[in-house]
């Protein structure tokens, strides 16, 4: 099972950003797909998640305004746009799967860094 994040850079205030994450070896419709976010020494926190048939969706409070999540079952990819970015964005952002109807994520990307700058 491969999960590829890709789309991180560096951005100013107030830019956007698109990740991406492509998924091979599972089922991908079976899975729930989301996003977290780690930065050092801090735990690793939810950002959004979309359903395995991408008809629902979940967002953070505090971000659920500037990101949105979206999955294309045919290509297997999963994106979270950001818009509206701040310097407290800055993390490294990691795409999870987690099988339907199950508690935790089993799937874990490499992450991809996201850097805001003021």
């Amino acid at each position: 099972v491969q999960l590829q994040a890709s789309g991180g850079g560096l951005v100013q205030a107030g830019g956007s950003l698109r990740l991406s994450c492509v998924v091979s070896g599972l089922s991908f419709s079976n899975y729930d797909m989301g996003w977290f976010r780690q930065t050092p020494g801090k735990e690793r926190e939810f950002v959004a998640a979309v359903t395995w048939r991408g008809d629902t969706t979940y967002s953070a409070d505090s971000m659920k305004s500037r990101f949105s999540i979206s999955r294309d079952i045919a290509k297997k990819l999963v994106h979270l746009q950001m818009n509206s970015l701040k310097p407290e964005d800055t993390a490294v952002y990691y795409c999870g799967a987690r099988r339907r109807f199950s508690a935790g994520y089993s799937y874990w990307g490499q992450g991809t860094q996201v850097t805001v700058s003021s």
